[in-house]
């Protein structure tokens, strides 16, 4: 260390013959005992998280890690995948956890004791948000009109470590009573359940849109590794080049 000169911080720190990384020895305390979630959630909590608190963690990253084609070109592709994770996909992980941590702070600790509580709570949460123009993040998906498979299971997931909190416990009263204000029943998407489990592992709300982007890393990952035993990329490209029809920019678009 140079005279006069101090950097504080929590996590790394080396050595001539030692790396810490979080007050552990990397070596000898972590590597090999300590799963990538499990270090990822204590990186940001400064805190070693419960096997329950891995368990689900780990179970939202798997949830989040894939989503479509991307292209061959390995840190190109990386960075675009993660840079294009945006508002309407991974960003609802981030909105939904917001979303519900903001009603629940505005009940001042008055948590309700039932789902009819519970329900009357995302009633009026549902009804202030549709007044006010907006959309319920979380609510509705493209593909899964119905149930998104991943609701339920990480839900469940959730029970079992005995960490369903009032951010899940909101979320599936919102998932009941949205039809009431909607006049249609939009079902509880992936995305928003994984923001809303991560929020009750006492996560901070404004950065689950990073752990969104962490999970996504490994599925792009895979992705070009795809690609690569198989490309498909040109052919994406001829099928797009040669279907391509030209709109006079003049005419009104429909």
């Amino acid at each position: 260390m140079t005279d006069g000169l101090s950097f504080p911080t929590s996590l790394g720190t080396s050595s001539r013959d030692q790396i810490r990384l979080l007050g552990q020895d990397l070596t000898a305390d972590m590597m090999g005992q300590v799963s990538f979630g499990e270090l990822a959630f204590w990186l940001v909590t400064l805190r070693r998280p419960t096997p329950s608190e891995t368990r689900v963690f780990e179970a939202v990253l798997v949830a989040l890690a894939d989503h479509g084609f991307t292209p061959d070109s390995l840190q190109g592709a990386m960075a675009a995948g993660l840079l294009g994770g945006g508002s309407r996909f991974l960003g609802v992980t981030e909105d939904c956890g917001r979303y519900l941590h903001d009603v629940l702070d505005s009940l001042d600790g008055a948590l309700p004791s039932d789902d009819d509580g519970w329900d009357a709570v995302a009633l009026e949460a549902v009804q202030r948000t549709k007044a006010a123009g907006r959309f319920v993040p979380g609510l509705g998906h493209p593909v899964h009109k119905v149930t998104d498979p991943r609701t339920p299971v990480l839900i469940g997931i959730a029970s079992e470590e005995g960490l369903r909190g009032s951010h899940l416990r909101l979320f599936e009263a919102i998932g009941r009573v949205n039809e009431q204000v909607l006049g249609r029943r939009l079902p509880l998407n992936g995305a928003g359940v994984c923001g809303a489990a991560l929020a009750d592992l006492g996560l901070p709300v404004e950065l689950l849109r990073g752990f969104a982007l962490l999970a996504r890393a490994a599925g792009l990952l895979g992705q070009i590794a795809e690609e690569r035993r198989r490309p498909i990329g040109m052919d994406m490209y001829m099928t797009i080049d040669r279907n391509a029809v030209y709109v006079d920019p003049t005419d009104d678009a429909d």
